[in-house]
């Protein structure tokens, strides 16, 4: 009983560990969200700039996912987090110093590294592990709500540094201090909280194997298994669907003249309120009501498809305001309860556990793809087709892919049950 409680102990403050270090890792490398005028008038960045970094690091995450495959079974992840971790720290003391842009785009490039490469496929791994079959969901989605309180608290915590500072340079350069540190800290507890990697002494064959063979042909085992490819999908279906929700802010402002104050408020309930909702409730659904990630990602395509097509050809013109953010939110707490859940179907669909952290990276690499292109050609529509028609076209796109989601997860069950 007693051996019981501390692994279940140990368990928990393993969790609140990763929980801390997802909700701090990406704040640097999005650091345009809270201080975007700020790096433009006290770091001399242009929009140009900015995007530019932002999409080259996004080219570094890509092929970061790919190298993650092999790293994340290789490494032991009492390496790799904290590594992460204070790399992460030591790339927000280097921006501090507002370097040149050559040197500012080499960071982002690190911050690509260090987030994407080493940390979250790794952090991916060790929370499926941790759960057993039936937690699943409600691991998953506790992860996505705790990381979106995180990132709120630690948001807030640098506005207030750099508002205190007299909101000019030295406050930036102390906001950028606050979340280089934040992770720092959370780095080093983590090295000694967190357990090693138990490593087989066999492969699957009972062969005895070094530790690059045995992380080698996990990679092999990973690329050949059909169940990894299809939730892999399964999660590009939701992440396609997931970047149409950023064109419902410039929608409500176009077509339902959504008030500035407003504006605001909407950004920070969508960003931020959603996550923390539709987490904690779509894996308790999964878990406890349905009994199956899979087929919780199959019940809200489709309600998410319905709604999408509905609301697609509504007379937006005679409705209200508050009608408009009400539809939109409410889809936006679908996907966003979908989102929080979609690596969740791994173990349902029996990966081995000894490829958990492969079989993660082949999920990030091909989940989170529609980041590279979909922003581009939802986008694109919307410059070639102004106003009403154009929300239009984005919208019944997603209703598309929500629907390919449908028929995907319903071809994932009917192969769970083949067993």
């Amino acid at each position: 009983m007693a051996a019981t409680k501390t692994a279940n102990s140990k368990k928990w403050i393993s969790f609140g560990t990763l929980l801390l270090g997802a909700g701090t890792i990406y704040k640097l490398g999005n650091l345009k969200d809270a201080f975007y005028v700020p790096m433009q008038e006290f770091m001399g960045l242009s929009h140009t700039q900015i995007g530019t970094a932002i999409s080259v690091a996004g080219l570094i995450s890509t092929f970061g996912f790919l190298a993650s495959i092999y790293l994340t079974d290789r490494i032991s992840k009492k390496i790799m987090i904290p590594m992460a971790l204070l790399g992460i720290c030591l790339c927000g003391i280097w921006l501090s110093t507002f370097p040149s842009y050559g040197v500012f785009l080499l960071i982002y490039c690190l911050l690509a590294i260090c987030a994407d490469m080493l940390y979250w496929p790794t952090m991916l791994k060790t929370v499926r592990l941790l759960g057993n079959e039936e937690e699943q969901g409600r691991m998953f989605g506790i992860m996505e709500a705790g990381r979106g309180l995180v990132d709120t608290i630690v948001a807030f915590g640098a506005l207030s540094i750099f508002a205190a500072m007299g909101s000019n340079a030295a406050g930036l350069r102390m906001a950028i201090l606050f979340y280089a540190a934040v992770p720092g800290v959370i780095g080093i507890i983590a090295y000694f909280l967190l357990d090693p990697d138990k490593k087989p002494a066999a492969n699957q064959e009972g062969r005895q194997v070094s530790a690059n063979q045995a992380a080698w042909e996990g990679v092999l085992s990973a690329l050949k298994n059909k169940n990894i490819w299809l939730v892999s999908m399964n999660i590009f279906m939701v992440y396609a669907v997931y970047c149409g929700l950023t064109y419902f802010i410039p929608f409500l402002e176009e077509v339902y003249a959504l008030p500035a104050a407003l504006v605001g408020a909407y950004g920070i309930i969508n960003q931020y309120g959603l996550k923390m909702l539709g987490g904690p409730i779509g894996g308790f659904i999964s878990d406890k009501v349905l009994h199956s990630a899979t087929r919780f990602l199959r019940v809200v395509f489709i309600i998410v498809a319905v709604a999408l097509a509905v609301f697609a050809f509504l007379p937006h013109g005679s409705m209200g305001v508050v009608l408009g953010m009400t539809f939109t939110l409410s889809i936006g707490a679908l996907v966003f309860s979908m989102r929080a859940i979609f690596f969740a179907p791994m173990d349902e669909v029996r990966v081995p556990r000894e490829i958990t952290g492969a079989a993660m990276s082949m999920g990030s690499f091909i989940g989170y793809l529609p980041g590279a292109f979909m922003y581009a050609i939802y986008g694109g529509i919307l410059d070639k087709m102004p106003g009403l028609q154009g929300y239009r076209v984005v919208f019944l796109i997603m209703a598309v892919f929500a629907v390919m989601g449908t028929l995907l997860s319903s071809y994932i069950l009917r192969h769970i049950r083949k067993g």
